[in-house]
């Protein structure tokens, strides 16, 4: 579904709820960011209209008439790769929480929610996406370049290669891999990596860090299982490994 009023120059959040109660208690919150929002109560229809429009950022039950929020979430990421996803899940599923951020979700809130986080994780995830258009937006002569190893990643142009193979990231996956690049061989907790990437700390959320490591080891490494880049620091958190780099030069 085409929405002819959409103004490009406002974020507009597309909410798909089939509650109407807590699509209520999303809508009138986030309207008071000064974001627009759009409401779908069913699945089929929404992913219609997310394909057909620009939103800053999707807001997905997982529960949903037709077609459920993880089919949408893996169809959208497939089709939008910088899409901003946030999934919401009941309290006590923690599997489709765990697959909602497998699918290419970039956050998750469990439901009942508290409006003060719902807003705090909606304006980091707004956030991000003016970032990013604001770094697409600049000359790459203005870029910043990191190449460690094989990877190299461009901030402004936000493209990825290991190589000569450019790597597709979603606009979090590329945050994560540009902040541990950006600080090699330095150890991050997962609440370091939350506060610093997703911009909040909040416990119970480590599971975004760990489906977001595993989906760039997934993109970047050779081999997902061996990871030769991002490494996990046992017991602490996890960082961006420069041994093999430095062990092949000279």
């Amino acid at each position: 579904m085409l929405i002819s009023n959409l103004d490009n120059d406002m974020d507009t959040v597309l909410v798909v709820e089939d509650e109407l109660d807590i699509a209520t208690l999303i809508k009138v919150n986030l309207e008071e960011l000064g974001l627009r929002i759009h409401h779908c109560d069913d699945g089929i229809n929404a992913l219609e209209t997310a394909l057909s429009n620009n939103f800053s950022l999707v807001i997905l039950d997982v529960m949903l008439p037709s077609l459920g929020g993880l089919d949408i979430c893996r169809k959208l990421r497939e089709a939008k790769p910088e899409q901003a996803i946030m999934m919401l899940t009941a309290k006590g599923s923690e599997m489709d929480r765990v697959l909602g951020l497998e699918l290419g979700a970039d956050d998750y809130m469990t439901k009942p929610f508290s409006v003060r986080e719902l807003q705090a994780r909606v304006r980091s995830q707004i956030r991000k996406v003016h970032v990013l258009q604001q770094n697409q937006s600049k000359q790459s002569s203005n870029s910043t370049l990191l190449e460690l190893g094989t990877i190299k990643i461009n901030q402004s142009t936000h493209e990825v290669f290991n190589g000569d193979i450019q790597v597709e990231l979603t606009a979090t996956e590329f945050d994560l891999l540009f902040h541990l690049m950006k600080y090699p061989n330095q150890v991050f907790s997962r609440s370091q990596l939350l506060e610093s990437v997703w911009g909040y700390q909040h416990m119970g959320y480590e599971h975004t860090v760990n489906s977001h490591i595993n989906r760039l080891r997934a993109k970047v490494e050779v081999d997902a299982a061996k990871p030769e880049y991002i490494q996990t620091v046992w017991g602490v958190g996890y960082k961006f490994n420069l041994v093999k780099k430095l062990a092949s030069v000279g």
